[in-house]
């Protein structure tokens, strides 16, 4: 379960966005902080995996809370902006610091739903991956740059595909048809087939890897952005 800490000056604001974040399986709300000040004693207390971050505190800005949590030497949560700051320096610096995204108000349920999922693949696929081969670089990469489209689109597939796409999605590295059967539940010509569908849509890449044999091998791992 990722614990998210909802940071925002407007407490009607704060609260929907829980609410919001609440109806999302696989996220639960841990707090919702109004300052800046009271964000960081929630960080230390409750320790939060992602803050849903507002520019705007009356005490300092969000990225000055996040400046201040790496220098007290804490882990630094990851944060997605939900903010109406429109400059382009905000958003430099919101993804110099490492922000996983930038959502600019006014932004519909949908829009911070396919963001939220998007961290949710990622972070499962940083947590299962044994070392950063470069395989599991790109595949990180690729999904941290374009959830929107990703989860989007699997919204729109049939559900054994989407479920393909999951397990493609969180697996440490490129993976074969028959491991995804085995944890699909089903044959390897029926996983294989729904390989190549989402490779024909532009939501898996083929990956020829060459064993002992000198055969090559299929596997299959996220598009690259």
């Amino acid at each position: 379960m990722i614990r998210v800490l909802v940071v925002d000056d407007d407490y009607h604001v704060a609260h929907a966005h829980a609410l919001s974040v609440a109806r999302i399986p696989g996220f639960e709300v841990v707090g919702e902080a109004h300052t800046g000040t009271e964000a960081l004693e929630l960080v230390a207390s409750n320790e939060p995996d992602l803050l849903l971050l507002d520019m705007y505190l009356p005490d300092f800005s969000g990225l000055d809370l996040v400046r201040q949590v790496a220098a007290s030497g804490d882990r630094v949560p990851d944060f997605l902006l939900v903010t109406a700051a429109r400059d382009i320096d905000s958003v430099r610096s919101a993804m110099q610091l490492g922000a996983f995204y930038y959502l600019v108000k006014p932004f519909s349920f949908a829009a911070l739903r396919e963001q939220l999922e998007g961290y949710r693949a990622w972070s499962e696929r940083m947590d299962r991956a044994p070392e950063a081969d470069q395989h599991v670089v790109d595949a990180l990469y690729s999904l941290r740059g374009a959830p929107p489209r990703r989860a989007a689109a699997a919204r729109t597939l049939q559900p054994t595909m989407a479920r393909v796409l999951e397990i493609v999605a969180s697996a440490p590295a490129p993976i074969g048809a028959a491991e995804v059967a085995e944890i699909l539940g089903a044959s390897r010509p029926t996983a294989q087939r729904y390989l190549a569908g989402l490779v024909k849509k532009q939501l898996l890449d083929l990956d020829l890897t060459y064993g002992s044999t000198g055969r090559p091998e299929h596997r299959y791992l996220p598009r690259r952005a």
